[in-house]
């Protein structure tokens, strides 16, 4: 199932960006993840990849990357 989802994230050329409840972010480290709308999953953001200062709780459109070590969310800006 998550290999289904993922295959469907990168796949997909016509839907670019994702939306999403930031689920946690530490500022102080610099990371955190946000929880895909309408799904289980979670994806790592990093804060080098935010347009916008998000917080726990914040509603964010992203799009996502396959990185080295998993999906990360890029392009990050609040709704």
């Amino acid at each position: 199932m998550l290999k289904e989802f993922i295959n469907k994230l990168l796949n997909k050329k016509t839907e670019v960006m994702k939306e999403g409840t930031v689920k946690f972010f530490n500022e102080a480290k610099g990371f955190g993840f946000i929880k895909v709308t309408d799904t289980d999953q979670d994806i790592f953001v990093h804060s080098t990849n935010l347009i916008d200062n998000i917080r726990e709780d914040d509603k964010v459109q992203f799009e996502v990357e396959q990185g080295d070590k998993g999906l990360s969310a890029v392009k990050v800006r609040l709704l």
